[in-house]
This record gives C-alpha cells, sequence and structure tokens, in this order.
C-alpha cells in the first residue's frame, strides 16, 4: 500500500512539473491547486523540514531561528497565476498573525531573486521568501506532506511538525485563518 502511494504521489509530482504556457508567458504555471485541503490529527503529524538557505534578497535564514511558532511556508513563484492571486491574501493573513506567534515564509520556485523581490514589493510582502531555483527547499516536505502543486501552503505547529497541506486556486483569508487558529489550539 505504502508503494502505490508513494507511486501516486510521484506520478502527481510529474504531472504538476510539466507546467503549461510558454517561458516567456507569465501567465504559465506548474500545476495546478489539487482543490484540497489536508489536516492531519495531532497523533499522526510529522516532523517538518528545517529549511535553511539563501533568501531572495540575499540574507541567509533558517526555520530552525523560530522554533516553537507556527510557521506558514508558502511555495510560489511570480510566473504562476494562482500564486499571484492568492498573495494579498497571504499577506492579510500574515499581517493579522504577526504578533501572534505565527511566522510566514515563502518559497520562491523556478524564478530571479529580482523578478521575486519586484513582485514581493508591488504586493507589499514584508515575510522572507527562500530562493529555492532547484526545489531542494520544497523536496524537503516529501517525508511528511509533498507538494502537489505550486502554489501550495503548509502550516507547521508549534511542536515543528506539519499540520496542513493547502493546495487549492482559490485560498481566502477566512480560511487560512481559521486553519491557522485550528492549529493553535490543537
Amino acid at each position: 500500500m505504502k508503494k502505490l502511494l508513494a507511486l501516486l504521489v510521484a506520478v502527481g509530482l510529474l504531472a504538476g512539473c510539466s507546467g503549461s504556457g510558454d517561458p516567456g508567458d507569465t501567465s504559465g504555471y506548474v500545476g495546478t491547486g489539487a482543490g484540497e485541503i489536508t489536516v492531519v490529527p495531532v497523533d499522526q503529524r510529522k516532523p517538518a523540514p528545517t529549511l535553511s538557505g539563501e533568501t531572495i534578497d540575499g540574507s541567509t535564514l533558517s526555520t530552525a531561528d523560530w522554533s516553537g511558532k507556527i510557521i506558514v511556508v508558502n511555495v510560489w513563484g511570480p510566473w504562476c497565476a494562482p500564486c499571484r492571486k492568492e498573495m494579498p491574501t497571504l499577506k492579510e493573513v500574515s499581517e493579522q498573525y504577526a504578533d501572534q506567534g505565527v511566522q510566514f515564509v515563502g518559497i520562491v520556485n523556478r524564478s530571479k531573486s529580482d523578478t521575486s523581490q519586484a513582485f514581493v514589493k508591488k504586493v507589499g510582502i514584508t515575510y522572507p521568501s527562500f530562493a529555492d531555483q532547484g526545489g531542494k527547499l520544497e523536496l524537503k516536505f516529501n517525508d511528511s506532506l509533498p507538494t502537489v502543486a505550486v502554489p501550495t501552503t503548509w502550516i507547521i505547529d508549534a511542536e515543528g511538525r506539519v499540520a496542513v497541506r493547502i493546495a487549492v486556486d482559490d485560498l481566502t483569508a477566512s480560511t487560512l485563518s481559521g486553519l491557522i487558529d485550528d492549529v493553535k489550539a490543537s
């Protein structure tokens, strides 16, 4: 059964990586939101990977610095239409929870840092984003809840475990806030 599940996940990832549009078309994106939100019961949560590396502004960062906080990790790219659509939601919710022990961080997929920085500035995002040109940080979630599409968002609980994976094209502030509140209460 585990082998079948692993095979299905691998096929899904490969299909999601096929992308759409040509490289010069900014409306193309990898995959599409699977339309699913996966909430992991507390007793079944697996440890989240520690993410560390260079950010899009050239500084270094590690999620280990936020031990004891809830961390919301979002894989995105400025070339991804659903990512661009959900960024204002992520901005709103990150500001709402900024003083409540919740840290947001992005993982920029397949994009140059200067393009990503310009997009972040335009939208007004203040939380950091890792530069993950090769997808190594994103792949670290394979042992818990792997990426199913771009965008994918994970909520890591205060114990450092993956609690939620969000893979939808229409993420709302109320949905994300509700999921964060549920993780805080668990």
